[in-house]
């Protein structure tokens, strides 16, 4: 009886080390423990400030986190229009005629303007452009359409009333 026992223990032993598991690749997770800030910052661009804006991080965030920058580019049945950075705009031969860039570190964001004659560019353009900075994981940007502002700040279940406003 005793080498019976001993003989379903083991064929026992070696049936579950046999089993694999196979994980479904096709499931997003969703990570909602994940502590991310949103902060809103007016800023304009001219020659006095080279066209360029930088936003001093304090604290200082991950290094593996990353930053998303949207700037409000109008409404829509009374809904604001956000569009991800980095943006272009071009002259109708398809030549670059502006555009907003950011570069980033731990401490800070440089958010800039480039191109020819940034100076004819339009102040509807330069002036007073409300900007939201998303700072995120580094994993998030691949659960979520990170062009798309309003799914960004749901995904992350952020409110409105939790935008933090920077002032110059």
């Amino acid at each position: 009886m005793k080498k019976i026992i001993l003989l379903f223990s083991l064929l026992g032993i070696f049936a579950i080390q046999s089993c694999t598991v196979q994980e479904d690749r096709s499931v997003s997770v969703v990570d909602n423990d994940t502590i991310s800030e949103v902060f809103e910052v007016v800023t304009s661009f001219n020659s006095t400030n080279n066209y360029s804006k930088v936003v001093s991080l304090s604290p200082a965030i991950y290094s593996s986190d990353v930053v998303l920058m949207y700037r409000l580019n109008g409404t829509y049945q009374g809904n604001d229009v956000w569009k991800l950075m980095p943006e272009s705009f071009y002259f109708s031969n398809g030549s670059l005629d502006f555009g907003y860039r950011y570069d980033f570190t731990k401490y800070s964001i440089n958010v800039y303007m480039v191109g020819n004659d940034l100076g004819s560019v339009s102040t509807d353009f330069r002036l007073s452009q409300v900007l939201r900075i998303v700072i995120v994981p580094g994993s998030f940007s691949k659960s979520v359409d990170i062009t798309n502002y309003n799914e960004v700040i749901a995904t992350l279940n952020l409110k409105d009333k939790e935008i933090q406003k920077i002032e110059f």
